[in-house]
């Protein structure tokens, strides 16, 4: 079912996750710190990675910053309950989810699996339409999750970016509320409070700053959401 390293310094919470996960079918390592998380990922590949932020030496926030610039691997980030700031922060890294502590196992199963659903999913095969849309000179390759600039430049998207992006490349000069982007991105797990989709859309509004034309794409409809306001075709 997946490869999953669980990286926390409290031996308790790394021990319960790697029995829990592993009665569901999955391969779980862990390690207590960043030393350990870099030679683990040396010598495996992962699906996803489960990181806590608060640890002594590196912090998460820091190793997930670090990991998003040389891997697409999934992570999810444990955090303090209640704090929002280092939630949003882990967002703008790269996080493609956060669980805040003290969590319901089951939860965590819950967001690993929607994460991991979004990062493998593949398109269906025999499909005669195009994986491929254009807007505004850029390029989204839906079969291969990447976006291309106007003058060619890759970008790379996270799960989140790209579930995000799918759903208003699909739904063109729509108004699309919080609610709707959340159960496309996230689903009903995420608190009724909960802003973060706002970071989600900033970073997605930043990556499509890459070159000109880019930031007037996604406009913020106020007290409604998001509109994406481009013409998309088929590629």
């Amino acid at each position: 079912m997946g490869h999953i390293l669980v990286v926390d310094d409290d031996a308790g919470i790394r021990e319960l996750l790697a029995r829990f996960l592993r009665t569901h079918g999955f391969r779980v390592d862990h390690a207590r710190n960043g030393i350990e998380m870099r030679h683990a990922m040396g010598d495996a590949e992962y699906d996803l990675v489960v990181l806590d932020i608060m640890m002594p030496g590196e912090g998460g926030l820091s190793l997930c910053h670090d990991l998003r610039s040389r891997s697409r691997v999934p992570v999810i980030m444990l955090t303090a309950m209640g704090d929002e700031a280092d939630r949003v922060v882990g967002l703008e890294m790269g996080a493609d989810d956060y669980v805040p502590k003290p969590f319901s196992p089951r939860e965590l199963l819950a967001r690993i699996r929607a994460v991991l659903r979004r990062s493998t999913a593949a398109p269906e095969t025999g499909t005669p339409r195009s994986d491929k849309v254009q807007f505004a000179g850029w390029m989204l390759d839906k079969s291969r999750r990447e976006l291309t600039t106007p003058d060619g430049v890759t970008i790379d998207l996270t799960g989140g970016d790209f579930d995000l992006l799918v759903a208003f490349a699909e739904n063109p000069n729509r108004v699309l509320t919080r609610d709707q982007l959340y159960d496309i991105t996230r689903g009903r797990s995420a608190p009724p409070l909960d802003r973060s989709i706002d970071v989600h859309v900033s970073r997605l509004r930043r990556k499509l700053e890459h070159c000109a034309g880019g930031h007037d794409i996604i406009k913020t409809v106020r007290g409604s959401g998001y509109v994406f306001a481009a013409i998309v075709e088929p590629a």
